[in-house]
This record gives structure tokens, sequence and C-alpha cells, in this order.
């Protein structure tokens, strides 16, 4: 079969991105576990213009909540064209009903285990309705599809060294998701870590791991990084702040090429972090963590999220200048958003103050999707794109690359300044985050088409 694997996108900026800095590594790894029979295309949709007269025999559609509508009005204009069509992803996984009014198959939670069997029925004229996979072990995965990324993409080469995540943080939907911890073999991992055939330099040196938390367990992530050492690779990824507190995992982090940590701190508030259930953060220890990791040439990214119960409009704000405080080189700002199979999705629908609505774009981290409880929505609105363009005003930026000048190590340095630049490129411009409740032209998914004939069966 011919197959075109589409990542769904929806603008999130007012003016899109002016550089689309690194894909999501969900189409390039299921087109590596495709079987060789069959031919396949990865299509993003935030940089691929999509082909709906394709000759693909079957398309499949990935997408979490916030891009839900762009994959439903693309089911809608396939089905239109005969198309068989498939959907898996965080946001199916969590709303199976609603995605089998656009979808002839859906995948549940990890494909690994199932996409070969989906496959096959669909040549095979037996397709299924509902493939619940199941965890992956994480054995034999192949490099991913780097050859089918567009050049669009500033890095190409993501890879998954571990999936899951021991913590429960109540807006993340991993722990349900991608339950458990797994890791992958070291050698696979350092396989894919060497893969060069990349036009530019820096796609070559550059290895972004997409892993949730990469450095939880000690004796992995140390043989990984000793036989990462000899690549001579700059390497990013998302850890705990813990490893501020194991001075020879960061040295091991630096001699191995790391430039970059992204550490979930979510909030300056107590109270905020209680409701985030990140009791593992200190907020006294902050600064000391930022320092340490800074220590090594290592540019700390950090992600804060505004929303929790406990927060108003002034601590909102007021993060623009903390975070500089304790030496942030990249801030990445969100607003609460509550996702199905998250817990305080679930506190939040019980207490009724899920806005019903709003519809599935106001789910992409940058709009107002509930009742806050201090403050309104539009309050709350407000604040965070006062924090942002604060966060990203020139002062601030050029502030944080001429401090990352001389802490930083050169591809740290690069990081930093390529990332604050983005950011307040768009600052200056004014290519904010688009507010949803303006914004009628993209707000409606259109009604289903269902096939003519359907009787529920899956596996």
């Amino acid at each position: 079969m011919k197959i075109d694997l589409i990542i769904a996108y929806i603008q999130r900026y007012e003016f899109g991105h002016e550089r689309d800095f690194v894909p999501p590594i969900t189409g390039i790894h299921l087109a590596a576990i495709t079987p060789a029979e069959h031919s396949v295309r990865v299509i993003h949709q935030q940089v691929d213009k999509i082909d709906l007269e394709t000759d693909a025999d079957l398309i499949a559609i990935s997408f979490f909540s916030g891009f839900a509508l762009s994959a439903y009005n693309l089911a809608v204009e396939f089905r239109k064209r005969g198309k068989l069509l498939v959907a898996g992803g965080p946001h199916v996984t969590y709303c199976k009903d609603e995605a089998l009014q656009y979808f002839d198959a859906i995948v549940t939670g990890e494909a690994e285990n199932v996409w070969p069997v989906l496959l096959n029925d669909a040549a095979n004229g037996q397709l299924k309705n509902i493939y619940t996979g199941t965890p992956c072990d994480m054995k034999d995965l192949p490099t991913p599809r780097y050859d089918l990324l567009p050049n669009r993409f500033f890095i190409k080469k993501v890879i998954q060294a571990t999936r899951g995540c021991p913590f429960s943080c109540s807006f993340c939907t991993v722990p349900s998701l991608n339950p458990g911890f797994r890791l992958r073999p070291v050698k696979d991992v350092i396989r894919d870590a060497a893969y060069d055939q990349f036009e530019y330099w820096w796609q070559r040196k550059v290895v972004w791991f997409w892993d949730d938390n990469l450095t939880i367990k000690r004796p992995y992530i140390r043989e990984l990084l000793k036989e990462m050492i000899p690549l001579k690779k700059w390497w990013l990824t998302q850890a705990s702040m813990d490893i501020a507190k194991d001075p020879e995992l960061l040295d091991l982090m630096k001699k191995s090429g790391c430039i970059g940590v992204f550490l979930g701190i979510e909030s300056f508030g107590i109270e905020s972090l209680e409701d985030a259930n990140k009791r593992q953060n200190k907020i006294a220890n902050y600064s000391a963590a930022v320092k340490a990791i800074r220590k090594r040439g290592i540019a700390v990214m950090a992600g804060f999220i505004a929303g929790f119960d406990h927060d108003d409009e002034h601590s909102i704000i007021q993060m623009a200048d903390q975070l500089m405080d304790i030496g942030i080189d990249v801030p990445f700002l969100s607003i609460m958003t509550p996702f199905r199979g998250t817990p305080i999705y679930n506190s939040l629908h019980k207490e009724g103050r899920i806005l019903e609505d709003r519809n599935w774009n106001f789910y992409n981290g940058y709009n107002v999707a509930f009742v806050p409880k201090k403050i309104s929505e539009a309050q709350l609105l407000q604040a965070h794109r006062s924090l942002w363009k604060k966060s990203f005003s020139p002062r601030y930026a050029i502030t944080r690359i001429l401090r990352g000048l001389f802490t930083l190590r050169w591809g740290a340095f690069l990081l930093s300044t390529f990332m604050n630049t983005f950011y307040c490129y768009k600052r200056v411009k004014r290519n904010l985050p688009i507010d949803m409740t303006q914004r009628e032209d993209i707000h409606t998914a259109v009604a289903p088409i269902l096939p003519s004939h359907r009787e529920l069966v899956q596996i």
C-alpha cells in the first residue's frame, strides 16, 4: 500500500513561525516501523502543503488535542475522495468516540505493537475500528526515517532513548499515555545519534533527545553518555531538577556534549507547585540548581505555566523577573491546559470548570479552556500575554544572550542566541500567540462524513 502519514497542525502564532526549529519524532518513527512492503510519505502540516489529491491508499493522521480540528477537517476532505482513514496520538487515545466519527480506524496508546497488524488488516480489507496499543519494550526499534524530513526543519536529528516518566504531574498525560519507564538499548540510541546523512553541519552535529525525563535512571544515563563522548555531538534533553545535585552526572553531561537542558519548573508559587503535583521542585533551590548546570556551560531552558488555582495576574507577570533572577537562558511560557487523561482535567471537570463552549483550538497551550479560580478567563489570557511580551522584550532577550556569552559553551551560546532571537523577533514584529476567541476563521470543524456501513470491531 501507499501510505501518507500526516502530522496535523494549526498555526499558533499570528503570522506563523519565521523558522521551524524541530519536528516531532512521531511521523518519522512510525515510518521506520512500517513494514517494507509498503511505501510511505511523512507530511508535517506545519511546513508541508497537504496534497488532497494524493494517490495514497491509506491516510494516517496523528495529532494532539490542540490540532484536532485540523485533523478532523482533513479527514472529511479525504473521506470525500474515498480514502481509508486512520488516526492516532494523544487526543485519539482519550477521545475515542469523537475520533471514530471521522476515521475508519484509530490507534490508542503506543503504536509499535499494533501498527503492522493494522496495515495488514487494511491491505486485506479487514480493518477493525479500534487498535489498542500496549507499552512497547523499546527493543530493536529502527532508526527514524530522517530521509523523509523536509529541510524546512532547522534541527532534524530527534531521537528517543527512554519512554515514560516516574512523576505524576497533574497537567501531564505521560503517566497514562506512556505508563512505566522504559529504556532503549544503549547501542540502538548511539546508532541513531551517529546518523549523519544530513545536508547541513548543524543537522549532523545536534542531537535532540525526545524524552520526557532522560536522566532519571542514573546507571543507564551514565552508560549512554560515556558512549556519546566519542561521537562529539551537541545534544539537548528534558530532565528533572535533581540533576543539579549530581555533580558527577553534570560533568559527564558536559563531557559528552550537552548544550541544553529543559527543566519543568512550572511556577514560583508553593501552592501552585502543589496544584501541579510537582512537590519535587523546591523554590529555594531554583537558583542554585540553575547555577550548577550553567557552571558546566550548559544552557538552561525552562517551562513555566500560568493558570494554576493559586495564580493571579501579579504572580503570573512577576515570573518574567523571577526567571531572569535565577538565570534561565530560554523560557517557555504556556497557559495551564486541562488535557483529557490528566488529573487536572478530572478535577476541573468534576467542579464544572471546563469551558465546554471552547473547542479544541483552545487546547494549544496558549489559550484558556477552563474557569480560573482567582481571576477571569480574560485576565488569565492577558496576564500570560503580558508575561510573554515582557520575557521576550529586547531588553530581557539581549540580557540573556549577553549573559550566555560569558558563561555558556559555544554550542549552548548558539542555542540561547537562536532561541532568544527567535522569540524576541516575534515580540518586536507583534507575532504573538493567537487569541482563539478572536479567530472565527479557524474555529469550526466540519461535520463528519461516516462510512455507509460500520460495525464496531476492536483488537
